[in-house]
């Protein structure tokens, strides 16, 4: 692939470390729905941004199958209709394999902005499943989820790409 300017080489992403990553992602939204608000429309999804970024970056690992566990994973603490979860996170795994190759060319806050739609098309399709099953319009607050998504984007990039971004072996005669 042929890299931008000024784009520094990565080292390869150890699977323990994207897995571990996925899991402290839901581990989080756990916490985040017992916590003080509660399942407010308005938190974001971190499993969800998680997601996206491995399956951008990492597509060969991580994609819509993987997607698809997490959403169970989610559907069942959440007692929501089984599926919900699972159908938001396999579309929006689909939607960022098919953008991972453009998205990667942009610097990150660019990628923030890029993402947005995907993270906005998530939400309304747990909303339209929501409403289907009989549940109530939360209010306009749920525009507020993708946003703060996108919001948490270069954070979670500068965070999980920190690993891969050390050299393997530092030696003041090495370009790399």
């Amino acid at each position: 692939m042929i890299m931008r300017r000024g784009q520094q080489l990565l080292l390869p992403a150890s699977p323990v470390f994207i897995w571990t990553s996925l899991l402290v992602a839901l581990l989080l939204n756990m916490a985040q729905n017992m916590g003080l608000w509660g399942r407010a429309p308005w938190i974001p999804d971190i499993v969800a941004v998680v997601l996206v970024f491995w399956t951008v970056h990492q597509p060969q690992r991580v994609g819509v199958g993987t997607a698809f566990v997490f959403g169970l994973c989610m559907d069942v603490h959440q007692a929501s209709w089984l599926g919900q979860h699972a159908l938001s996170y396999t579309v929006l795994s689909y939607l960022a394999i098919t953008i991972h190759r453009r998205l990667l060319w942009f610097p990150v806050p660019v990628q923030a902005m890029q993402v947005l739609p995907l993270f906005a098309v998530a939400h309304a399709i747990e909303l339209v499943l929501r409403m289907l099953g009989g549940g109530t319009f939360p209010g306009l607050w749920l525009l507020l989820g993708p946003v703060l998504e996108a919001v948490l984007w270069p954070v979670v990039s500068v965070a999980l790409l920190l690993p891969q971004r050390r050299a393997p072996d530092p030696d003041a005669n090495r370009p790399l």
